[in-house]
């Protein structure tokens, strides 16, 4: 599962620009930790909505990966999210959690915790995801 997840990440263009890595893997479970850099940060020096948002979709999108078919990929098909506070830390963690997969449709839910200096944790974002499973093409 763990490679599946890993190879599809590996495509994924704006992860590789951002620097974010898989950390963790399970069923249904997926961690995508994005590192402090000031290339994605906004005016006020706080990390982009952009990237905390595109950090958590993709852990979801992968969480859901996770429950699809062998022969299929996912893509979002819609999201909510909510920014609780600026996103100040060192490093971002991204889980995306599997509540319910069904044939075509998987509802995901998730988070973003700002790890500080010192280890100490806020949670910065909320989402709630639906991801399509898509077979692959050939």
């Amino acid at each position: 599962m763990r490679q599946r997840i890993e190879q599809s990440f590996a495509q994924q263009g704006l992860m590789s620009t951002l620097g974010a890595r898989v950390i963790r893997v399970e069923d249904g479970l997926v961690h995508i930790e994005l590192p402090f850099s000031k290339a994605v940060t906004q005016q006020l020096g706080y990390v982009h909505a952009g990237a905390i948002t595109s950090v958590l979709d993709s852990a979801c999108g992968y969480a859901a990966l996770t429950k699809a078919p062998a022969d299929h990929e996912v893509v979002t098909a819609e999201f909510k999210i909510n920014l609780m506070r600026p996103a100040i830390g060192e490093r971002f963690v991204a889980i995306g959690k599997v509540q319910n997969a069904g044939k075509m449709l998987t509802v995901c839910t998730g988070e973003v915790r700002a790890i500080a200096r010192d280890g100490t944790e806020k949670v910065v974002a909320l989402m709630q995801a639906t991801v399509v499973n898509v077979k692959k093409p050939g």
